[in-house]
């Protein structure tokens, strides 16, 4: 390495160095020097194998440099782990602004947008050493320290939580430090492989020595005959043609008339074959128009379109349109839809029209899958990707257009690790390739319509549905008066009971919504009247009959079904409110011979299970669909012409200041899924509120009347879209420390809003307060609110309170969270 002093402390080098980010919890990147023997081989993109400390990570290149200054001492790359890099340059800026605006560090933003499984790990292995041995008996050492040296004595090389099981308890990483300061275990670092590979399928080809036919019996002239057809082909193919081939192959090969090999194949997430759409349908008039504008949109830098479209008036035709024109022009497009159970009707349209052209990206395919997905794009063999949320960082390097369907959905916002919104992220990306970004939805959010009305974004409209098709009929049923009338609380209304009668008489498919899985949510001690909670989390358990458990949906904690009263011992426990499985309950003994599925978290946790039912409703192999939220997104069936809402109030008095836009949503997209056929469709909708201003607009399916009244109220509060918000979230197991913490905090923030005068007139602080679901999994919850009119100054402030909440009052088993632009707030 040639280096140039430069001033006292620095070195002004010509060799080549490397901008790294690690996957830690660590803010800043870091510079590596490139050995000669690697220059060749990275780039920006790559993954290396870099030493950080005394272990091995694995780092992403960012960017090299020549001729830099040095003021201390750099390492060098070990390896470079890929033969081409996992994404391309023009990404990196995108990744650099995600972890700023979300105060989160760039590796972990990185590793969090590649497909899982990918990284190498170094993790310690701890034996017992000779002079470990010697000293088991010798007193004076801590009880658990001895606990842990008999476990080493018995077996060795034992990572940390391996040891934790053995002993039943907790060992500090503590202890086992100073039993290595002590001379008595040694620790030794290990590289553990990525869990996903290229999967390998063994192929073959015609080899050397080509045989005389004559020589050969029927079934090999018959495999040389078909290999040299195709040239090469795989063994499982061969076998479907020659069924007994397997058995030759070894021996075909040993005489050189074949060459077996392995390949790299990508494994396959799609299941069974679409047939083509040659001929895309005729437009309507008005989305004409609103193709028309978008393509005269393409190719001239960045814009972002709110397509307010009522359910059934050809938005994905829209979308599809707009794709073919930006694949004319060389680009990628990009389709993010809310939820896997949407993905699969969104692909089987665009493989039909694109065919190959189409990578899929979400959660519900595994490691290897995805990473097969990613390498289509990285390798440009696809121009098309749709997915979820993670979606958005497909490594696409000549973006077009980036659409996101059902924009107003929650899903698109990520709960855990990194806290981005997929929409918010979608339009960042878009404008970072000066593309169109194009969002959709019948019940556009509250933001995204206020910023069409604020001239931020650009408005189009599809305001009749297909061929003219009449929305469905609303009609409300008070639940109310129905319990005075049968001294009942009743879950299928005389009304919506007649109607499913006459909906099955005809042949026709019925959609039951109710956005509440399991059997009974709200059981209850009949003799001392407290409510049967989880004892991990302030929040009843859910009784499932289906596997005759309690549960709890947060933190997934289970009692069989005679548990006990823990205040009284009691075992008598009335099991009150409803939820989908006593829906679907009730809906088999009232319709004994109806076909009847059910479509929650419950049914379709296992791989395969919603494309199964989605398949068997659009087959018409179900006569009766009940489902919670996920039932209400986008599905196109056109012989389902009859929706029953069993109880539309579930969500609207939630502690949260957009429950009135997630009620309108919910209820006028599920209202949509019926008569979108030529058969006209009905909504019965059940409610002890029918006077709510948002029961009564979606009734009406007046998306404007519904907006003009809820921004109004956030007007008058400055909540979002008026205002922004950061939510910090305070947690941990000792309630009186976790409280102590969030009050330091709320004095904290207070602090530096005093000494900044443009803070005081901008930025108001809401808490420290307990969090509305106190306590979740063992952690008491606080939380702090700030909210501001400009958010340059609300972000500069959090940043400076992230770094404060590292030096402060950071306390062991205390966890901050910062959550920017939050979206659930429980």
């Amino acid at each position: 390495m040639k280096k140039r002093h430069f001033k006292k402390g620095a070195v002004l080098s010509d060799s080549v160095y490397t901008e790294v980010a690690v996957p830690l919890p660590i803010f800043r990147t870091f510079t590596y020097e490139v050995p000669e023997t690697l220059i060749d081989l990275i780039h920006p993109g790559k993954r290396v194998l870099v030493p950080f400390g005394n272990r091995r990570v694995t780092g992403y290149v960012l960017a090299l440099k020549r001729g830099i200054t040095l003021h201390d001492q750099v390492k060098k790359i070990l390896d470079v782990l890929d033969d081409i890099p996992l994404f391309p340059p023009s990404i990196i800026p995108f990744y650099r602004w995600v972890a700023d605006y979300y105060l989160y560090p760039l590796g972990e933003v990185i590793k969090c947008a590649l497909p899982g499984g990918l990284n190498i790990t170094s993790i310690e292995r701890i034996s017992l050493n000779e002079k470990g041995r010697q000293v088991l008996d010798l007193a004076g050492m801590s009880p658990l320290e001895r606990k842990v040296l008999n476990v080493l004595e018995t077996e060795k090389g034992l990572t940390l939580k391996q040891i934790q099981q053995r002993l039943g308890e907790r060992a500090p990483r503590a202890v086992i430090y100073n039993l290595k300061e002590s001379g008595w275990v040694e620790i030794r670092q290990e590289l553990k492989p990525g869990r996903v590979r290229p999967k390998m399928e063994r192929y073959v080809r015609i080899g050397d020595n080509i045989p005389c036919k004559d020589s050969l019996s029927t079934v090999r002239r018959t495999i040389l005959e078909v290999v040299s057809d195709y040239g090469e082909i795989s063994i499982s193919a061969l076998k479907k043609v020659v069924p007994t081939a397997g058995q030759l192959m070894k021996r075909m090969a040993s005489d050189q008339y074949l060459k077996i090999i392995e390949k790299p194949v990508y494994r396959d997430p799609f299941g069974e074959p679409i047939e083509q759409d040659t001929h895309a349908p005729i437009l309507t008039s008005d989305q004409k128009s609103v193709v028309g504008e978008i393509k005269n949109a393409l190719g001239g830098g960045f814009s972002t379109y709110l397509l307010y479209g009522i359910t059934g008036s050809g938005k994905t035709e829209v979308y599809m349109q707009a794709v073919a024109s930006v694949l004319e022009r060389g680009e990628e497009a990009l389709i993010l839809v809310p939820e896997i159970a949407l993905i699969s009707q969104m692909e089987r349209r665009f493989r039909a029209r694109f065919g190959e052209k189409v990578a899929i990206l979400h959660s519900g395919l595994s490691e290897g899958e995805r990473y097969d997905q990613w390498l289509r794009i990285v390798r440009k063999e696809v121009q098309i990707a749709i997915g979820a949320r993670s979606a958005v960082f497909a490594p696409f390097e000549h973006l077009g257009l980036v659409v996101v369907d059902e924009e107003h959905d929650d899903s698109y916002k990520q709960e855990t690790g990194l806290r981005y919104h997929g929409r918010d992220l979608a339009i960042v990306r878009a404008k970072m390739a000066g593309a169109v970004a194009l969002l959709g939805s019948a019940t556009p959010s509250v933001q995204s319509f206020y910023n069409v009305k604020t001239n931020k974004y650009k408005g189009l409209n599809l305001l009749r549905r297909i061929e003219d098709r009449a929305l469905p009929e609303v009609v409300i049923v008070d639940l109310r008066k129905e319990e005075e009338r049968t001294r009942t609380i009743p879950i299928i209304t005389s009304e919506l009971k007649e109607e499913m009668s006459g909906t099955l008489m005809r042949g026709e498919q019925i959609l039951l919504f109710l956005n509440r899985r399991g059997y009974a949510p709200y059981p209850v001690c009949a003799r001392c009247g407290k409510v049967i909670c989880c004892k991990n989390c302030d929040i009843s358990l859910t009784f499932h009959h289906e596997a005759k458990v309690f549960k709890c949906h947060y933190c997934g904690f289970t009692e069989g079904m005679g548990a006990r009263c823990r205040h009284c011992s009691s075992s008598r426990i009335r099991l009150l409110g409803m939820g989908t499985e006593r829906v679907e309950e009730t809906v088999r003994k009232m319709f004994p011979e109806a076909r009847v599925a059910r479509m929650d978290r419950d049914t379709t946790s296992r791989k395969g299970a919603l494309i199964k039912i989605l398949k068997g409703l659009r087959h018409k192999e179900i006569d009766i669909l009940i489902g919670t939220q996920m039932v209400t997104k986008g599905h196109d069936f056109p012989n389902i012409t009859l929706v029953g809402i069993i109880c539309a109030d579930l969500s609207l008095n939630f502690p949260d200041f957009r429950s009135g836009e997630r009620t309108f949503q919910v209820l006028a997209q599920v209202a949509g899924r019926a008569g979108r056929g030529e058969k006209p469709g009905r909504v019965i909708l059940q409610t002890y509120n029918p006077e709510h201003f948002c029961i009564e607009t979606a009734k009406k399916q007046d998306y404007i009347a519904f907006y003009e009244r809820e921004i109004g109220y956030r007007n008058a509060l400055r909540y979002p879209p008026l205002s922004r918000l950061v939510l910090i979230r305070v947690e941990g197991r000792d309630e009186e420390r976790a409280a102590q913490c969030a009050r330091s905090l709320g004095n904290i923030v207070r602090d530096h809003i005093k000494k900044r005068r443009e803070f005081q007139e901008i930025i108001e602080v809401l808490g420290p307060t307990n969090a509305p679901l106190p306590r979740l999994q063992n952690q008491y919850r606080w939380q702090l609110l700030l909210k501001g009119s400009n958010a340059g100054s609300l972000h500069e402030l959090t940043q400076v309170l992230v770094q404060d909440l590292e030096r402060s009052i950071r306390k062991k088993g205390i966890r901050i969270m910062v959550d920017v632009d939050p979206v659930f707030m429980l």
